[in-house]
C-alpha cells in the first residue's frame, strides 16, 4: 500500500493550479529554513494508536503524520477519516502505508503495536510474541530514522522499552517508555477528587513498573505547594495507611475497570502521549514519570531494567531524572518492582 499524499494536479492533463491559483509576489527570495518540519510516526493503527494520532492532530504537535500497521484496508479508512476532517484542524500532512520506509527522517516514533492475549495463553508467552514483533518493527524504524526517538506505549511497557532499547542499539536518553505518565494521571485524579480541587494543582508520581506492583510516592504530594502528609501532621490530623493504599489500589484497578466496561483503553492514554510528545518536540524539558533505565538509581544493581521514575524530557529525549527523594519503604518497594521486571526479562532469555 502506498500513502496517497494530498495533491493539487486538479486540471487537465493532472495541470498544477498551485502555480495557477497563487502568483508570486516580486522581490521573492526561497522560503526561510528557519522554520522546523516536525514529523511524528505511529505504529499500530488499532485504540491506542489511533487516539494518539488523534490527539497530537488536534494538538497541533506535527506537520507530518505516518500511520503505520499491517492492515492496508484499515490503514486506508483511518488516514482518510482524519483527512475528512482538514477543514476543522491545523494543517497537517497524514500519511499510511505498512511500509516502514515511509517513517523516514521522524523526529518521533511511537510504538503502539502489540499482540492481544489469547483465551487460556500466560502473560509471558503473550511477552514472547510481542517480543517477536517488535523484532520487524524496532530495526527498520531506527534504519530510516537514525535520530529519532523512540516512544513505547505497548504492554507490557516496561520490559518492551527494554527490548527497543537492544534492538535499537540506540543510546539510553533517546528510547522512552510512556510508563507510569498515565497512572500518576489516575493518581493526580483521585487525590483531587477527595480533597475537590484541580488535578492540575496536584504534584504526585506513580513509579516503578506501569503494573501491579507500581510505588505511590505519598512522601512527594503537594496540593498547591503544601506537602500534604507533612501539612496533616503539622495540624495533627489522623489518617490511616489503609486509606492510602485503597487510592493506590483504585490506580492500579483503573485501566482494568474500563476495559471490562469498554473493552479497551483509548482517550486517556491518547492524551498522555501526546503531552509527553509535546514535551520532547517542543523541548519543554517538564518532568514527565517515564520508563527509563534505572540501574544506579534508588539502590538498583545488577541487570540492567527499565522502570519509571520523574524525568526531565526534551529535545534530546531524557534529559535527566529528578533527584525526588523516597522514604525507606518507597526505596524497597521499588527495588522489588525492578526485580519483577528483571525476573520476566531471565525468563525471556534477553
Amino acid at each position: 500500500m502506498h500513502p496517497s499524499g494530498s495533491s493539487s494536479s486538479l486540471g487537465p492533463g493532472g495541470l498544477d493550479l498551485t502555480q495557477s491559483f497563487f502568483k508570486p509576489i516580486q522581490r521573492a527570495g526561497l522560503p526561510s529554513p528557519a522554520k522546523r518540519h516536525t514529523k511524528i510516526s505511529v505504529i499500530g493503527a488499532g485504540n491506542v494508536g489511533m487516539a494518539i494520532a488523534q490527539t497530537i492532530l488536534t494538538q497541533d504537535l506535527a506537520d507530518e503524520i505516518v500511520l503505520i500497521d499491517a492492515k492496508p484496508d484499515k490503514l486506508r479508512g483511518e488516514m482518510l477519516d482524519l483527512r475528512h476532517a482538514a477543514a476543522f484542524l491545523p494543517r497537517t500532512k497524514i500519511h499510511a502505508s505498512v511500509d516502514y520506509e515511509f517513517t523516514v527522517g521522524s523526529d518521533l516514533c511511537i510504538v503502539t503495536a502489540g499482540a492481544r492475549q489469547n483465551p487460556g495463553e500466560s502473560r509471558l508467552d503473550l511477552l514472547q510474541r510481542n517480543v517477536a514483533l517488535f523484532k520487524n518493527i524496532i530495526p527498520p524504524l531506527a534504519r530510516f530514522s537514525p535520530e529519532t526517538i523512540l516512544l513505547i506505549v505497548s504492554n507490557p511497557v516496561d520490559v518492551l522499552t527494554y527490548v527497543s532499547w537492544k534492538l535499537s542499539g540506540f543510546p539510553s536518553n533517546r528510547v522512552i517508555g510512556s510508563g507510569t505518565n498515565l497512572d500518576s494521571s489516575r493518581f493526580r485524579f483521585l487525590i483531587a477528587d477527595h480533597l475537590d480541587v484541580n488535578a492540575q494543582d496536584v504534584q504526585a508520581y506513580i513509579v516503578g513498573e506501569h503494573g501491579d506492583s507500581s510505588v505511590a510516592l505519598w512522601s512527594s504530594i503537594s496540593v498547591g505547594g503544601v506537602p500534604i502528609l507533612s501539612f496533616l501532621e503539622n495540624q495533627q490530623i489522623a489518617y490511616e495507611k489503609v486509606t492510602l493504599e485503597k487510592i493506590h489500589k483504585e490506580v492500579i484497578d483503573s485501566a482494568y475497570e474500563v476495559i471490562s466496561l469498554k473493552g479497551y483503553t483509548s482517550w486517556a492514554i491518547g492524551y498522555s502521549v501526546a503531552n509527553l510528545a509535546r514535551s520532547i518536540l517542543r523541548d519543554q524539558r517538564k518532568i514527565h514519570p517515564v520508563s527509563v533505565i534505572a540501574n544506579g538509581f534508588y539502590g538498583i544493581e545488577g541487570g540492567e531494567v527499565f522502570l519509571s521514575l520523574p524525568a526531565q524530557l526534551g529535545r534530546g529525549g531524557v534529559l535527566g531524572v529528578t533527584n525526588v527523594h523516597l522514604t525507606d519503604e518507597e526505596a524497597k518497594r521499588f527495588r522489588d518492582s525492578a526485580n519483577t521486571i528483571l525476573d520476566v526479562q531471565r525468563q525471556l532469555g534477553i
